[in-house]
């Protein structure tokens, strides 16, 4: 049966956000950034001067914001990430029996749809963990989740980089077609623990945050608000051009303290990197074709769009994507932006911006939730406000 044809029998019920309780913004981050760049180039000015090594250039905040259109970013840690002795987040490990930073996060998310959707923990058969940046391979983030809320059934995660929220809708569609009733959905992410704060170019890239959503078998009238999925669409293509490359294989390849040069430090090469520029020129043209498409099989006409809630990467990307689908520019209210105050959250942007913009959709409006990103991968998920 193809989506134009077949009757909604899912749709969104909750959703959930967790705010971390410190923000950097981007004087901040660039006083610290600055001020490492002087202490390396003051530490190195002779290699530097007999033209061994090339000298590290400051930034500024009006830089990062024309960059990249953020102006802050929600942090778990804001004193290790300011620190030019450190430069990371400092968050300590916790006892095995104790609740882990992720899943903390993910539970006050997941509590906050619950409460929205006015659900409890018996109500809820599966949870699904999409997120970039898991805390660890086992036991799944999602199986920790689901005992620390005390939801049966079963928990697993996935990973699909930036667009695991687009991707855990179709599988939390896909678990409740075959026969569950409500799936939750969360998106826990602590970007900032994959970040090189040392990079110039992507230092201010990424915010922590959680996300959380709930999906419910359509089977009469919802008892609040509700979002009929009308469909989804998933893509990917393999491309090196965004890539993280930790992993447990890591201490197989080489012994930590191998690397000279503080700046190339072992771990440098297993946090996030990208190629930014050829990803604006692979991913705008992709998405924008994605949802398009996806809008035409669905026989929905562009301007009849409320609301375009998109991954929150980029803000020129996302300002082209909305235009090559409505070929025009759109409107804030059509198109809105949370990266300004959250940054890039991976796999809960479009999530925290359907969260905070949906208040004013009126009954019978249609939007669309896409996440894109590493991979490539990119997903789309159509949505009409049916109560």
């Amino acid at each position: 049966m193809s989506e134009t044809t077949r009757k909604p029998d899912v749709r969104i019920v909750g959703t959930g956000l967790y705010t971390p309780p410190h923000s950097v913004s981007n004087e901040e981050l660039v006083d610290a950034f600055n001020a490492f760049v002087d202490k390396w180039n003051a530490e190195h000015a002779a290699d530097i001067d007999a033209g061994r090594t090339e000298p590290l250039h400051p930034s500024s905040a009006e830089f990062i914001e024309k960059a990249s259109g953020i102006k802050s970013r929600f942090v778990m840690d804001k004193s290790g990430i300011l620190d030019i002795d450190r430069m990371a987040p400092r968050l300590p490990e916790r006892p095995d029996e104790d609740l882990s930073v992720l899943a903390e996060m993910a539970v006050h998310a997941a509590r906050d749809a619950m409460k929205a959707a006015d659900l409890q923990a018996p109500d809820i058969d599966g949870v699904v963990c999409a997120a970039s940046n898991l805390q660890r391979a086992y036991p799944a983030m999602a199986v920790e989740i689901q005992a620390a809320l005390g939801v049966g059934g079963f928990a697993f995660d996935m990973n699909v980089a930036c667009a695991s929220a687009a991707f855990g809708i179709e599988t939390g569609l896909g678990l409740i077609r075959a026969g569950s009733r409500r799936i939750l959905m969360v998106n826990p992410e602590i970007c900032t623990a994959h970040l090189n704060f040392r990079d110039r170019d992507s230092h201010f890239i990424f915010g922590d945050v959680a996300t959380a959503v709930i999906l419910e078998r359509i089977e009469g009238p919802a008892e609040g608000e509700a979002w009929d999925i009308l469909g989804t669409r998933l893509r990917t293509m393999f491309s090196n051009n965004i890539r993280n490359n930790f992993g447990f294989l890591n201490r197989t390849e080489r012994e930590i303290g191998d690397a000279a040069d503080p700046q190339d430090s072992p771990y440098t090469d297993k946090l996030f990197i990208q190629e930014g520029r050829k990803v604006f020129k692979d991913v705008v043209p992709w998405v924008s074709e994605l949802i398009s498409g996806h809008l035409d099989d669905l026989a929905i006409a562009p301007s009849s769009l409320k609301r375009m809630w998109l991954h929150q990467a980029n803000l020129s990307m996302n300002e082209f994507i909305a235009r090559k689908v409505l070929g025009r520019d759109a409107t804030r209210e059509e198109a809105p932006v949370v990266l300004d105050e959250y940054a890039n959250t991976s796999s809960a942007g479009s999530i925290i911006a359907f969260h905070l913009h949906r208040g004013d959709c009126a009954v019978g409006d249609v939007g669309v939730i896409s996440g894109f990103g590493a991979g490539y991968s990119a997903g789309s998920a159509v949505v009409r406000r049916s109560c």
